[in-house]
């Protein structure tokens, strides 16, 4: 533990010890400790050291009796090796997707926290060996998690790159340095081409890279977070949705009719995109659904319960082996659920899929062609295919009902504009309210003017009275 109470006595000769005759006492907190030596003037000067680290408001380690930079210095280790500690210690509890994110953002700092780049290898396979072989973990013969340089065989330039990076890497208490901490945050904002990155990437890259340094303080490699002694902002992200590129409801409901009109493949995923509109699902969500989600009465409105999703991620970051991830809802709970009531279109519709189309063997209504996962890419061909039977070429052009989410985002708008409660907006869409607000502000803000006009109206009608 380090603490601040430090007390530091005079050097006392002993004659009983004639080959290390001066003593030098200290206490930290209430263990006392000592040290002796053959010449007063290296006891001396030792307790020049330690008043030094006092004067400086150091703290004090109560198991050494050292200097917290003393401490640190005994435990130094390389940027590189705490960044594989990292990624090793988040790997076990994180989703598949975080996983791939964490190997991202360590795969773009690591190669500027290095201390020259002479004898580098090419940056593509540098980052090739870090992101696909240090930052990513795989099961041994053993059953034990290990990184994946040290389980599979990696061609020889990977094993060059990763020796290199080893050798060069600076020292993680190098990153008290501003200077150093600043080359990591501005590599965050260029793409490996050089380019600016989008600002949403650096949004998503900067927390990997700030936990990692927590995750250095809290392993007493280094005594502070270095971030708060940089000058360093993100780019400004505007998240809140652009409404006049959000479909309204005759325009979805147009696209989703379109849907249908593209063949056995278009009628396979009209409801799928019923899903994402009716029920405001996340394409993720939607994908996963079985029949056993549904509550599908006669008459009037059902029910979809949400229970997980299945993000596609590349089968190096699941723990089956799959390309798709099978998990919780979006920040929540891996067992909790989602209950959206749906309106009796959108009842009508998964009926009738079911009865024209019926079902994978484990229950989902939506699968590929050949029968496995539903892909992002085959459903967003079919909704391109859509904008452009039923957008002007001017439209098709712009960013009006661009991608499958604005399927999503349409539905929430309506809900919204329908005078639902943003409370249970959220709640139906899987978002906090905050998140609702951060990017439905517009939406939100038409639904309190028309409610401030009610207001309005019935306060006018007392005065009347």
């Amino acid at each position: 533990m380090l603490t601040y109470d430090v007390q530091i006595w005079s050097i006392r000769k002993r004659a009983s010890r004639p080959k290390t005759p001066y003593q030098l006492r200290w206490r930290v907190g209430p263990y006392p400790f000592s040290k002796s030596y053959k010449i007063k003037a290296q006891a001396d000067g030792r307790r020049t050291e330690l008043l030094t680290a006092l004067r400086k408001r150091e703290q004090f380690d109560t198991e050494t009796g050292l200097p917290a930079s003393e401490v640190l210095a005994q435990k130094v280790t390389t940027w590189y090796a705490h960044a594989r500690e990292y990624a090793a210690m988040k790997w076990p509890t994180a989703s598949a997707k975080h996983r791939a994110g964490i190997a991202d953002a360590l795969a773009t700092v690591t190669p500027r926290l290095v201390k020259d780049t002479r004898g580098g290898p090419e940056m593509k396979v540098l980052r090739a060996a870090l992101y696909s072989w240090a930052f990513r973990f795989v099961l041994d013969d053993k059953g034990a998690l290990r990184p994946r340089i040290e389980v599979v065989e990696p061609p020889a330039e990977i094993t060059a790159a990763l020796d290199w990076i080893a050798r060069k890497s600076v020292n993680i208490t190098d990153l008290n340095t501003p200077s150093v901490v600043r080359s990591a945050l501005d590599a965050l904002t260029l793409r490996t081409d050089g380019k600016a990155a989008a600002e949403n990437t650096v949004k998503r890259k900067l927390p990997v890279f700030s936990n990692c340094l927590r995750y250095a303080v809290e392993r007493e490699l280094l005594t502070t977070l270095p971030l708060s002694k940089v000058d360093w902002a993100p780019p400004a992200t505007d998240v809140e949705i652009d409404f006049r590129f959000v479909p309204g409801p005759k325009l979805a409901k147009q696209l989703i009719h379109a849907v249908g009109a593209q063949g056995v493949r278009g009628r396979h995923l009209q409801t799928f995109f019923g899903c994402l509109y009716y029920a405001a699902n996340r394409p993720s969500e939607a994908a996963n659904l079985r029949d056993t989600d549904f509550v599908l009465p006669e008459e009037g409105w059902g029910e979809i319960l949400l229970s997980t999703s299945t993000p596609r991620v590349g089968s190096g970051w699941t723990d089956t082996g799959e390309s798709f991830d099978t998990r919780g809802l979006k920040k929540r709970a891996r067992k909790a659920t989602r209950s959206v009531p749906i309106p009796p279109v959108l009842v009508r519709m998964v009926r009738d899929h079911i009865k024209e189309f019926g079902t994978a063997e484990d229950g989902r209504l939506f699968r590929a062609v050949q029968g496995g996962h539903l892909l992002s890419k085959e459903y967003g061909e079919i909704w391109q295919a859509a904008r452009l039977a039923v957008l002007t070429d001017a439209e098709v052009a712009s960013p009006l009902a661009e991608v499958p989410y604005s399927a999503r985002h349409a539905g929430v708008s309506l809900w919204l504009d329908s005078g639902v409660s943003p409370a249970e907006v959220a709640r139906r869409a899987g978002h906090s309210v905050a998140v609702l607000y951060r990017f439905y502000a517009k939406a939100i803000h038409r639904g309190q003017h028309h409610s401030n006009q009610q207001i309005e109206r019935a306060l006018a009608e007392a005065e009347e009275d």
